[in-house]
C-alpha cells in the first residue's frame, strides 16, 4: 500500500466503482498501522507547532463524505492530537437565507484559518457541486439567468480550481479527503443508529432517503474529483468501511502534508538577541 494509490491529482482519473472502500490486504497489518496512526499524529504535532511559530503557510484539510461514512469520530480520533490553540474546525450545513444571498465560496473564505494553523473543513465549498448537482438545486437560485445555463456546474468546477490556486499562491495548501463508504456499510451503520441508544442523537431520516439517490452521488463525486484534483490542492479518496484504517491514512496524508511543507522555528529577532546577555544577567542576580 501506497498512499498515493488514493491520490487524485489530475495525473489520472478516478473511476468511483472500481475505488476500495475497505482495508483490503492491509487487514492483516492492523496492530502495526495502528501504531503507526499514533506515530504520525505525534509527529504530525510537532511539525503543527512549527507551522504555528512560524505562521507564514496555513492549512485546509476539507473532508467531504456521504453519510455515516466517519467525518466526525475521523476529526475526533485523528485531529484531537494537534494543538487546539491551532487548529480551527467548522461544520457546514446547509446554507441559511444570508449565505444564499451571497456567494457560494463567501461563508467558506470567512472560515479560513489564520496562516500558521490548521483548518478542517467538515463538508466544504464541495456541497454545491454534490449536493446541489444530485437534486437540481440551482433551478431555484435567485440568480442572473446568465449564470444558470447548461454549462453551470463546469464554471463551477472552474472556479473551485481558481478558488484553490488563488489560496496556494497566498500561503495556504489545500487537502481535500473524500471517505468512501460502501452502502453496505452505510446500511449497517444506519441500523446502529436506530438500534443504539448511545446512537440516536446521529439519526436522521433525511440521511436515510439520500441512498436512493446512491448512483447519482456516485457520478457527481466521480466528476467532480476528476474535474478539481490539482497537484497543489489534490483529492484523497479514502477507503471508509474500516475506521481504523481510514485513521491511518488521514494520519499518514496529514504527515506527509506537513512534511512537505516544511515548517520551521523562526529565528530569533537580532534586537531580541542584543538583550539576551543583560537578562541572563538580570536573571542570574535576581
Amino acid at each position: 500500500m501506497n498512499i498515493r494509490d488514493f491520490r487524485y491529482d489530475g495525473s489520472r482519473k478516478l473511476n468511483i466503482r472500481q475505488a476500495q472502500t475497505d482495508a483490503g490486504e492491509d487487514k492483516a497489518r492492523k496492530q502495526e498501522l495502528v501504531q503507526l496512526t499514533e506515530e504520525n499524529i505525534a509527529k504530525a504535532a510537532l511539525l503543527q507547532e512549527k507551522l504555528y511559530a512560524e505562521g507564514r503557510e496555513g492549512l485546509v484539510i476539507a473532508i467531504q463524505a456521504r453519510d455515516a461514512a466517519g467525518k466526525d469520530s475521523l476529526i475526533k480520533k485523528v485531529f484531537s492530537g494537534l494543538n487546539p490553540a491551532a487548529l480551527e474546525v467548522h461544520s457546514f450545513k446547509s446554507p441559511n437565507s444570508t449565505e444564499l444571498s451571497h456567494d457560494y465560496l463567501w461563508r467558506l473564505h470567512q472560515a479560513l484559518p489564520a496562516r500558521g494553523k490548521i483548518g478542517i473543513f467538515n463538508r466544504s465549498q464541495y456541497e454545491d457541486v454534490l449536493v446541489v448537482k444530485v437534486h437540481h438545486m440551482e433551478k431555484g437560485y435567485r440568480m442572473p439567468e446568465r449564470c444558470i445555463g447548461d454549462d453551470f456546474f463546469e464554471k463551477r468546477y472552474a472556479q473551485l480550481r481558481h478558488w484553490e490556486d488563488y489560496l496556494y499562491e497566498n500561503g495556504y495548501r489545500m487537502v481535500k479527503l473524500f471517505l468512501h463508504v460502501s452502502k453496505d456499510v452505510q446500511k449497517q451503520r444506519f441500523i446502529d443508529r436506530i438500534e443504539r441508544d448511545d446512537k440516536h442523537w446521529k439519526l436522521s431520516t433525511a440521511d436515510m432517503v439520500e441512498r436512493a439517490a446512491w448512483d447519482e452521488y456516485d457520478r457527481a463525486y466521480e466528476v467532480c474529483i476528476n474535474a478539481t484534483g490539482t497537484q497543489h490542492s489534490p483529492w484523497y479518496v479514502v477507503p471508509a468501511d474500516t475506521k481504523w484504517y481510514t485513521r491511518y491514512l488521514v494520519s499518514q496524508i496529514l504527515r506527509d502534508t506537513l512534511e512537505d511543507m516544511n515548517p520551521a522555528y523562526p529565528a530569533l529577532d537580532p534586537e531580541e538577541a542584543v538583550r539576551i546577555p543583560q537578562v541572563m544577567a538580570q536573571l542570574e542576580n535576581d
